[in-house]
């Protein structure tokens, strides 16, 4: 199991290169991943032998595009589980995904008063349009917190989900801790009061097996560049009764019906949320992305990457001066740390300096690092490409960090 990233490894062009005189040891997945030969080679095939726009002409090359962009929206509602291919939107990213949700679902449905819940491991990109769509609307943002072992808290979260709430707003797994949150169970207080589901699945989708009615969401979104796809490319699921009653969150080109003067009338799911040309190629090169996904399993890629986690946890614990961001049911992939008196930017830059690639930062969830009582971390993400070899140069990597630091007294301190 552990052994798929050396065996996959050679799929990925980006990794043989080197940084300086090392090798290139790539453990910034969360931010995006690299992609295989075949998904570089459908991008630029769909270019080659089918560019064209799609639903607009007859002529062999719009239809050919056609049929490879509808097919590729299939795969997509096929690998998350949804029922219909209607229910999938083709967007740029989850951050557009879940801003298209909240202007043209929550904005028109709440009122003074009505509460949206939140939690504290919420991506910006799931928190801030709900601020926008709260201040818009005289509604209040409402968080759920963490426990001291790093979980959402349930307890307090029953006692938050309540009548006045209209809409829950999760992240499925967090892109700092790794913690991977019970969506359903959070889906069952929403039911009860009749409030939305909208899922930042942003990292989950591309690590863990995915299936939208087990988790019993209305809406969720994640990007095709963070699963082996393209940038510019990402995926809005929603229920189809819900994107039915909606209004299209941008107009112009082909999401209109009929078109006068004076009026328009939309057109039907999913292209009325789909203006003007879309990123064809990008959904044709994620549909590559999936089939290569699929066939390694990811069940197999989520048991893997815990693997290589709980290893690099094993061995940064016994480095002097690291500081862990660590659950208490495993990272899942993802292992976040601080060192003492060293600034996490500059032990990102002796770690690149050394070939290995990782991020440092509030990781665009500043909320999240208040609570963990530090302004920013290292984070080490890996991904199926990642084997144990990797773990052994993260770790002589800060190593040699620590040491340069200390032979230079300390590094500037970290900024509050």
């Amino acid at each position: 199991m552990a052994g798929i990233g050396k065996s996959l490894r050679p799929d990925f062009p980006i990794l043989e290169q080197k940084i300086g005189r090392n090798s290139l040891v790539y453990l910034d997945n969360a931010a995006t991943s690299q992609k295989p030969r075949v998904v570089t080679e459908s991008l630029a095939n769909f270019y080659q032998i089918a560019n064209s726009n799609v639903h607009r002409s007859v002529h062999t090359l719009a239809e050919r595009a056609t049929d490879l962009y509808e097919r590729a929206r299939e795969k997509v509602a096929e690998f998350i589980g949804a029922e219909h291919p209607s229910e999938i939107i083709f967007v740029r990213n989850t951050t557009e995904a879940i801003n298209l949700v909240a202007y043209a679902f929550a904005r028109s449905r709440l009122a003074p008063g009505d509460e949206i819940v939140v939690t504290v491991l919420n991506h910006h990109s799931n928190l801030v349009p709900w601020q926008q769509a709260a201040a818009q609307s005289d509604a209040k943002v409402r968080a759920i917190p963490l426990t001291r072992d790093l979980q959402l808290d349930m307890r307090t979260a029953a006692s938050i989900i309540g009548p006045r709430t209209k809409i829950v707003a999760i992240t499925h797994k967090s892109n700092v801790t790794g913690t991977i949150v019970d969506v359903a169970a959070l889906s069952r207080m929403a039911r009860q009061v009749g409030a939305a589901v909208v899922i930042d699945a942003a990292q989950s989708v591309p690590h863990l097996p995915v299936d939208v009615h087990q988790l019993d969401c209305d809406f969720l979104a994640f990007s095709g560049h963070k699963m082996l796809g393209p940038m510019g490319i990402g995926v809005l699921y929603g229920r189809r009764e819900l994107l039915e009653q909606m209004p299209p969150f941008m107009t112009g080109g082909e999401m209109v019906l009929e078109v006068e003067l004076e009026t328009a009338t939309w057109n039907d799911i999913p292209l009325k949320f789909e203006a003007g040309t879309p990123n064809v190629a990008g959904a044709v090169a994620l549909a590559t992305a999936i089939d290569y996904l699929s066939a390694v399993g990811m069940q197999t890629i989520a048991e893997h990457e815990k693997v290589l986690a709980d290893a690099a946890w094993k061995r940064l614990e016994k480095i002097e001066g690291i500081q862990c961001v660590k659950p208490s049911l495993g990272s899942n992939g993802i292992v976040s740390f601080s060192m003492t008196d060293i600034h996490p930017h500059d032990v990102a830059t002796i770690l690149d300096s050394e070939g290995v690639a990782v991020r440092a930062g509030h990781h665009c969830a500043q909320p999240l690092h208040k609570v963990l009582g530090v302004p920013a971390t290292v984070r080490a993400s890996f991904y199926l490409y990642n084997d144990h070899d990797d773990v052994d140069r993260l770790v002589d990597a800060l190593r040699t960090a620590r040491q340069f630091f200390h032979k230079r007294g300390r590094s500037r301190e970290v900024p509050l």
